[in-house]
C-alpha cells in the first residue's frame, strides 16, 4: 500500500478547499486530523483528512493543510470551528496529536516521513506491507 501525504498549502485559506473534498468524498473518510506543534513559542496547527485507499492501486491518500492555523490560549478559532463543523458533517471525530514543527527538519520529505510514522504508530493507518 502506497501511503503519501499532498499538501493542499499552508493552511490559511487553503483549509476551505480541504473541507469542500473532505464533504465531496465523505464516504471515503477515515479519520480528521488535528496536528499540533510548537515554535518560538508559539502554537499552530495543521489540519488533515486520512481517506481510506482507493481500490484500484492501495493508495492511501492524507491530504492536510500545514501549519497554517496559529492557535490561542482559551480560545477557539473560526478555522477551528470550521472544521468541528466538517467533524460534524462527515460524522467523524477529529484525532488530535502533538507533533514537530516541520521546521525541524531539513526536508519536506523527512517531515512527511516522520508524519506516517506517527500515523502508523498511533493505528491510524496500516503499517507496510
Amino acid at each position: 500500500m502506497i501511503q503519501r501525504l499532498i499538501e493542499i498549502g499552508e493552511g490559511y485559506s487553503d483549509l476551505y478547499e480541504l473541507i469542500e473534498m473532505t464533504k465531496a468524498q465523505k464516504d471515503r473518510v477515515k479519520f480528521l486530523l488535528k496536528l499540533t506543534c510548537e515554535l518560538n513559542g508559539s502554537k499552530f496547527c495543521s489540519f488533515g483528512v486520512i481517506l481510506n485507499p482507493t481500490s484500484l492501486g492501495e493508495f492511501q491518500p492524507i491530504y492536510y493543510c500545514r501549519e497554517g492555523i496559529t492557535l490561542k490560549e482559551n480560545s477557539v478559532t473560526k478555522r477551528e470551528e470550521l472544521f468541528e463543523e466538517l467533524a460534524t458533517n462527515v460524522n467523524k471525530e477529529i484525532v488530535t496529536l502533538q507533533i514537530r514543527h516541520s521546521s525541524s527538519f531539513h526536508e519536506k520529505e523527512l517531515f512527511h516521513q516522520y508524519i506516517i510514522g506517527i500515523l502508523r504508530l498511533n493505528h491510524l493507518i496500516p503499517p507496510m506491507k
